[in-house]
């Protein structure tokens, strides 16, 4: 009886996820993006509730992972589809399409990893990558930004996200252990930061949720470069 609690929690993740794709299909893009960054806070909610009542079951982690891929893989890929891909045709829809595939692979490749990779995260978890998703939309609804008038730069970036999250990329799971962190990163990711909230003044709720999931892809990359150099020397 207890699992039906957390059980409870992680099914609205899928809800949000759900309302999120509604309202893209009605074109509502500033709730199809708020339902995403809510189904976050119910998944960071229920793994948190299992533990304190002590309640973590097998079906919790399946329903974990399933929920996952239609909040933060399906509902970001359409999302980001009637947003701006589909004014590039097949391109869009293969944008799309390896977003949510890669999402999948993510999860599957985190569940069958679970007893081997300690202290971070391989590659970019699905709901940060969602996130992005989210986030971006928001702003450059905001801005009023049209992503089509910057020629293929919203679609690669799409596909660039969908691959990060398959990478061998390490980011920090905030657990206080794992790979170590380097001053450069940091200072990269600060300057980030500050940068997105600078050029997005103007919609300074929406440049600060994108600042934060956009400068975490970016430290992820940016810290295992030097950690690789370090290592070649």
């Amino acid at each position: 009886m207890k699992s039906l609690i957390p059980n409870l929690c992680t099914s609205l993740n899928l809800l949000f996820g759900m309302c999120s794709i509604l309202s893209t299909y009605h074109g509502d893009y500033f709730y199809a993006s708020i339902f995403i960054l809510i189904a976050l806070v119910a998944d960071g909610m229920d793994g948190r509730i299992a533990r304190a009542l002590n309640a973590v079951s097998e079906m919790g982690k399946e329903m974990d992972s399933l929920c996952d891929l239609g909040s933060f893989g399906i509902a970001p890929a359409f999302l980001a589809y009637s947003f701006c891909l589909n004014h590039y045709d097949k391109f869009g829809w293969a944008a799309a399409i390896i977003f949510a595939l890669c999402g999948m692979w993510r999860l599957a490749r985190f569940n069958v990893n679970t007893d081997v990779v300690h202290g971070y995260f391989m590659g970019l978890a699905i709901p940060a990558g969602g996130c992005i998703v989210a986030s971006t939309t928001l702003l450059f609804t905001a801005l009023n930004i049209q992503p089509e008038n910057y020629g293929l730069v919203y679609p690669v970036t799409i596909m660039v996200i969908a691959y990060l999250m398959v990478s061998h990329v390490h980011y920090p799971d905030f657990k206080g252990s794992g790979e170590k962190i380097y001053l450069f990163p940091k200072i990269f990711a600060a300057a980030m930061f500050a940068a997105i909230i600078y050029f997005a003044q103007n919609a300074l709720i929406q440049a600060f949720i994108t600042a934060v999931f956009s400068t975490y892809a970016m430290f992820g990359i940016v810290n295992s470069l030097f950690a690789l150099m370090n290592r070649e020397e």
